[in-house]
């Protein structure tokens, strides 16, 4: 029989103080949180028979997961990065707040500070030979005005599914630029097609996605952060129709309206018209941004990013 003791008062005392709870120092929302959190572990090992021997192995599973630094990688694999997108998508329906484009998940591989371009960028270096990739769209409001001097802020993988400055091998804005669109709220790029990818075979998260019987591939996608002034800013991703995973992506970021149509083509006349020879690939993509006065709405969540601050 399971013992329990967490509901006597000798240990909600405990526990209260091992949270701060009761002194005077410290944060008191870091307080509240740790003790919620303590409370909910303990109860945990209790209704579950936690054993020291898996105790040790989770705080292990920690440590690992530390020094590989894919914490990033688990929450997103085990879906709460994507819950917090549920929540905030029924806080806005509690407050009305409708229409735009979805947002979807940021993900771990972000980088602060890729270079400016008015209207049209190229995203790659050329040391990828992997297709050609040509994208436009508009960004505009709910009304459906235009957008001008929007920010369409861009980032991918390259088609190994290796991102730029975490993969040292690139230069580290490759396949990342951030674009002002024209006075028609349009934006335009090149790039190559990226790839999906899957967690390390020999990570921490892939470890315990095995021990769930779930694989860790997302499909083919490209990130964004969308922004203009006086509107809400926009965290989001499309992914590419047709990928193998666009429906099973282990990070649960695909939205039915971020899905997006790619195109190739192999036609020599209309690659002539873009100044390249071979097959190519093309997406029009367009994004819609809410209208918002208040400062806080108009900027991406405060977190850890690479080069940022």
């Amino acid at each position: 029989m399971a013992v329990m003791i967490s509901h006597t008062s000798n240990a909600q005392k405990f526990l209260e103080d091992a949270s701060g709870l009761t002194n005077s120092a410290g944060n008191p929302r870091v307080k509240t949180l740790i003790h919620r959190i303590l409370c909910d572990s303990v109860k945990i090992i209790e209704d579950l028979s936690v054993t020291p021997e898996e105790f040790w192995r989770a705080v292990n599973y920690l440590n690992v997961l530390g020094v590989r630094q894919e914490a990033g990688l688990l929450v997103a694999g085990l879906g709460v990065e994507h819950y917090l997108d549920l929540l905030m998508d029924a806080e806005d329906k509690l407050a009305g707040k409708s229409g735009g484009t979805p947002r979807t998940i940021e993900g771990p591989l972000y980088v602060a500070g890729a270079p400016l371009s008015d209207f049209e960028a190229r995203l790659d270096d050329g040391t990828d030979l992997g297709v050609v990739l040509f994208m436009q769209g508009q960004v505009r409001n709910t009304s459906g005005e235009p957008l001008a001097g929007a920010v369409v802020d861009v980032w991918h993988a390259n088609t190994l599914g290796t991102y730029s400055y975490f993969d040292t091998t690139q230069w580290e804005f490759n396949l990342r630029r951030r674009i002002v669109t024209d006075a028609n709220g349009r934006y335009r790029f090149r790039s190559i097609v990226p790839s999906g990818y899957g967690c390390p075979p020999d990570g921490p998260t892939q470890q315990l996605l095995d021990q769930l019987g779930r694989h860790g591939q997302r499909p083919a996608h490209v990130h964004f952060f969308i922004s203009a002034p006086d509107h809400r800013h926009l965290t989001t991703q499309i992914n590419l129709d047709g990928d193998r995973y666009l429906h099973d992506d282990f990070a649960y970021a695909t939205r039915d309206e971020l899905i997006a149509k790619i195109i190739f083509t192999d036609d020599p006349e209309r690659a002539a018209a873009y100044g390249i020879t071979g097959r190519f690939a093309e997406i029009d993509f367009d994004f819609t941004l809410q209208l918002s006065d208040q400062p806080k709405e108009q900027q991406r969540h405060e977190r850890v990013r690479a080069l940022e601050g």
